[in-house]
């Protein structure tokens, strides 16, 4: 099955997996607009943390309300996902 172009998914593809690319590293904010309404979200490069199980996760914040602990910023609420095309597929896009 082919997919139509989407510059925009193809962009936050790209950049989702070169965290390099990321102007707030190591955080990489995304947002999700649907009917209406904006979903905002951060998604963190944890590896090199070395954290694992976090490299599709989208924690429900932005960068102006950043808890000051890592702990207290893993225990935020958050979409988790398989890998970086199912994140897009969501409707999430890199902002």
């Amino acid at each position: 099955m082919t997919r139509a172009p989407d510059p925009d998914r193809d962009r936050t593809l790209l950049v989702l997996t070169a965290p390099v690319l990321w102007p707030h590293w190591p955080f990489l904010p995304v947002v999700r607009r649907t009917r209406g309404t904006e979903e905002l979200g951060l998604v963190f490069d944890a590896r090199t943390a070395r954290l694992t199980g976090y490299s599709a996760t989208v924690f429900r914040t932005n960068l102006f309300a950043l808890p000051a602990r890592l702990d207290a910023f893993l225990a935020l609420p958050k979409e988790v996902f398989d890998g970086a095309e199912e994140l897009v597929d969501a409707g999430w896009r890199a902002d």
